[in-house]
This record gives C-alpha cells, structure tokens and sequence, in this order.
C-alpha cells in the first residue's frame, strides 16, 4: 500500500496545482457589482437625486422627497411626516393629519387634532 501511495504523490500533487491554477482567474476576478436599484414593488429606481453648487434634492417615486440649499431646506414622505426650515424659521407636521407645528422669531405654535392649539409668542 506504501509503495501505490508513494507512486501516486507526484499525481496528487499534479492534480492539487492543475486545480489552483485552473481556479486562479476566479480568486482574482473584480467582485460581482451591486444589484440595480429597484423600489419596493419591483420596478427599478429613476435617476433619484441631484447635487449641484445650487444645492441638492432627492426625489424617490412615490416615495421620500427633500431639497436643500442656501435658503432653507425642506423633506416629505407621501402621507406621512413633513418638514422645512429657513432664516425664518421651522415648521414641520407627523402626517397631514397629525399634530404638528411650527417656531420662529415671533414664536411658536402647535397643533394636535381634536385635542387643541397652543400659541408662544417670543418673549
């Protein structure tokens, strides 16, 4: 048995660098790219958001949008929460019918449905 085991080695040796060197371009290979964008139900994603010296924005199908730049910036989710904000002040609301409010220089104020309002004036 000692002498076939001894025989074969060269063999098994030959097959073990055929097997690397046959397996040498994958190892080396780039990794697989990243999969498409695609939305929740399947349809693949649009160009979604710009970046410029003007500012930025970002628009998603159906989906969160937002913009940004010197003067304010403001975000939406489609019936859901909602905000902005510039020199002027911030006012944002948690759904177009939720509570919600806003702040500035001459104050704030809120709301919240069927339960009342609030008005702070700045001091």
């Amino acid at each position: 048995m000692i002498v076939k085991l001894t025989k074969m080695t060269p063999i098994l040796f030959a097959g073990v660098a055929a097997a690397s060197i046959a397996a040498a371009p994958i190892a080396m290979a780039e990794p697989a790219p990243p999969p498409p964008c695609v939305n929740a139900d399947g349809t693949p994603c649009s160009d979604v958001g710009n970046v410029g010296p003007g500012g930025a924005e970002v628009n998603i199908p159906y989906g969160p949008s937002g913009e940004a730049d010197r003067g304010g910036a403001f975000g939406a989710i489609p019936y859901g929460p909602g905000g902005s904000a510039d020199g002027g002040g911030a006012s944002g609301s948690l759904s177009p019918y939720g509570p919600g409010g806003s702040a500035g220089p001459g104050g704030a104020n809120g709301c919240i449905p069927n339960v009342g309002c609030i008005n702070i004036p700045a001091g």
